[in-house]
């Protein structure tokens, strides 16, 4: 009786211990803090919508579409809700395999892609800097990654989504059609490399439009 109790006792140990995992597992990751990027004119801008511009940085984009799935609700979520959803693949991670994925030309960022309504894609690509680009040398230059997505846009970078909750900027989460300027690094130098996730969202999404997700723009600025 007494080697039973403490079976019963070990086993309810550990589901608590494996429903505290699951419940931090669950939890989102820590936002880095972010950092306000120049607003004077860059020293240096390349396109990044253009085959020679990605290709400054040895830099490939590559796409994915976006699918919304079924899950079971959260652990502390009220009991009428027994299921959620959320998105595959979550492609944000800096290590995340993306090699099966189809590779665009850079001004195919333009193309217009998605189903149209409620729909989402992934945008990836690394990016090394070089020592120099053209006569302008990188070294203690400030990096910054400047995006325009039609309709919505979270960014990540190695990783994470910098960013601080209540600022509209810096950020790499913004409203409607607005620009995205995340800062790379404060003192860039050849060889630094940057692995770019950009999450495109169609919308407004109460509105379930009949249009698509596309680049506006998309340029890396240098600051000196």
């Amino acid at each position: 009786m007494r080697n039973t109790h403490l079976g019963k006792l070990s086993g309810a140990a550990l589901v608590a211990v494996l429903m505290s995992s699951t419940s931090i597992a669950q939890a989102p990751p820590p936002r880095p803090a972010p950092i306000m990027a120049p607003s004077l004119p860059p020293s240096h801008v390349v396109d990044l919508m253009t085959q020679p511009g990605i290709a400054t940085f040895g830099g490939q984009w590559k796409v994915a579409d976006v699918k919304i799935v079924e899950v079971p609700a959260i652990p502390n979520a009220m009991p009428q809700y027994k299921t959620t959803y959320n998105i595959e693949p979550k492609a944000g991670a800096a290590d995340y395999d993306d090699s099966s994925w189809q590779t665009i030309d850079a001004k195919d960022l333009a193309a217009r892609r998605g189903g149209g309504h409620v729909s989402f894609l992934w945008y990836r690509t690394g990016l090394t800097i070089p020592e120099k680009i053209a006569s302008f040398e990188t070294a203690g230059a400030v990096a910054v990654l400047s995006v325009t997505v039609d309709d919505y846009a979270e960014v990540w970078i190695d990783g994470a989504i910098p960013g601080r909750s209540g600022y509209p900027s810096p950020a790499t989460i913004q409203g409607h059609n607005m620009p995205q300027r995340v800062v790379l690094g404060t003192s860039v130098k050849g060889g630094d490399k940057f692995q770019i996730a950009i999450f495109g969202i169609n919308g407004p999404i109460s509105i379930a439009p009949a249009n698509t997700v596309w680049f506006r723009e998309a340029k890396l600025e240098f600051f000196k």
